[in-house]
């Protein structure tokens, strides 16, 4: 069930009445409904994706409580081996299974050997890159000693399956949202209304900006061959806002549809498109990901050296690579951006400041630093526009070809004038929440409620062919 769609429309606020209004006495009974509520928006897509997320619930939500039994350490790394390996195993079959067939018969075609064995037909359930990740933070939580396991079964499966951000996040840390899940709730109203506001938002930037740019790009992808080149740089400007507005999109309306069931989920952009550096952009993009490999993959190698923060960055941003998916575009994506990040990091050049802080506008200094932060994005969108490297490596020649110099194919009006208005609000708003948190701005209620409206209007009215979001296929 997409959060974009009409059912997702009925399915919301049906789920908020009952939770609220009829089981708001009895924390077990609003966990069971959110369970249920999470089953069926999960299943929506395909019952059978049902099976894998309530196997993978059980494995670790039994670790949790064998881990609570036990002080012998061998027999806790057992345990917590047993997860990972489950976990990881199933990730691996269904995400990868076909990737290291293929690299393997490449392998041996390289060398000269005959070699072929018949690739599998698997479906990639979706988010399970999301889920996996966040009931591993659990059973690694539990064998740390941060987190005691739960033996509440609707508190942890509602925890793993948490509806609005279940398919592509945030990536929850346990030691975060599982106590929210056994504890009282209550409604709360200014809460849930920057949540409404939040939703709001982020629907904006996905069927507003995101869905109409992505016919565009789509269109210059798909042809790349017959454009010339300055329409193929202004098709790669415009993926990486569409690629933007479609996560962050969806990140916006998850933590805005978790407020309004009194859940407070982590932060997941903070306005990247004005970062003054590839380190700060990532401490801004997709932040409950890059977090989660720091905490739980960097923490554990350890190492202060310059050479072991370089192989620690190298290792982080190829596992991040190819956590976006089976294919070595993507490995080539972290690879390049690990690159860029590691020269500023070994200077230890660190921003303690927002952009512009206090400030209307930037600096000519904070200019450049944003512009060259963002053709660094920008072109490395390229390893995501395109299916494989050889293409990329051919969509980037193409640009530099004489061609650049004619006129651009442009997209559609309503995609440009969306993300006019997207850049104008977000730096206005760069230091709060999200685009439209009102907190300390004092704006009359008519001319809010106005701005409200506009926006209604425009999702129903300007939104682009619906579209999955661009994440569920990582």
């Amino acid at each position: 069930m997409l959060t974009t769609s009409l059912e997702f429309a009925v399915f919301l606020p049906s789920i908020f009445l009952i939770y609220w209004f009829l089981l708001n006495r009895n924390i077990n009974f609003q966990n069971a409904l959110i369970l249920v509520a999470s089953y069926i928006f999960y299943g929506w897509w395909d019952w059978r994706f049902l099976i894998l997320i309530a196997f993978s619930s059980a494995v670790d939500f039994t670790i949790g409580i064998l881990l609570n039994k036990t002080e012998k350490q061998i027999q806790r790394k057992s345990l917590l081996a047993v997860s990972i390996i489950v976990n990881l195993g199933l990730l691996g079959f269904f995400k990868y299974y076909n990737f290291f067939l293929d690299s393997f018969v490449d392998t041996f075609t390289f060398f000269g050997l005959n070699f072929s064995i018949n690739r599998l037909n698997i479906i990639l359930p979706v988010g399970i890159s999301f889920y996996t990740l966040q009931t591993l933070s659990y059973t690694i939580d539990v064998y740390d000693r941060k987190l005691k396991g739960t033996t509440d079964f609707f508190a942890f499966f509602a925890y793993v399956s948490f509806f609005p951000q279940l398919v592509a996040g945030p990536i929850e840390r346990a030691t975060q949202l599982l106590p929210q899940f056994q504890k009282k709730r209550t409604f709360e109203y200014d809460k849930a209304v920057d949540g409404m506001r939040q939703i709001l938002w982020g629907l904006f930037k996905k069927v507003v900006v995101a869905d109409n740019l992505a016919s565009y790009t789509a269109t210059i992808a798909l042809n790349y061959e017959d454009q010339n080149g300055i329409t193929l740089f202004l098709c790669l400007i415009m993926f990486a806002f569409q690629f933007y507005c479609d996560f962050s999109g969806y990140s916006d309306i998850a933590i805005g549809t978790g407020r309004l069931f009194g859940f407070s989920l982590m932060k997941n952009f903070d306005f990247p498109i004005f970062a003054r550096s590839v380190p700060e952009f990532w401490q801004k993009w997709h932040i409950s990901l890059f977090s989660w490999f720091s905490e739980y993959v960097i923490k554990r190698l350890r190492g202060f050296r310059k050479w072991q923060v370089v192989r620690n960055i190298l290792l982080i941003f190829i596992i991040t690579g190819f956590w976006h998916g089976a294919a070595w575009n993507y490995v080539m994506w972290g690879f390049f951006h690990a690159l860029l990040f590691v020269p500023a990091v070994l200077k230890r050049k660190r921003f303690k400041l927002p952009i512009a802080h206090g400030k209307m506008l930037p600096s000519l200094k904070e200019s450049w630093q944003v512009f060259s932060t963002l053709i660094c994005f920008i072109f490395l969108g390229v390893l995501f526009l395109m299916p494989s490297v050889s293409q990329s490596i051919d969509y980037l020649l193409s640009i530099t070809d004489v061609s650049f110099f004619r006129f651009p194919l442009l997209p559609k009006n309503r995609a440009i004038a969306g993300l006019f208005i997207l850049i104008i609000v977000e730096w206005f708003q760069r230091e709060k929440e999200h685009g439209l948190d009102m907190t300390g701005i004092n704006i009359s209620k008519p001319l809010r409620w106005s701005a409200y409206y506009c926006l209604l209007f425009a999702v129903f009215y300007y939104g682009g062919v619906p579209l999955d979001f661009l994440y569920f296929q990582f």
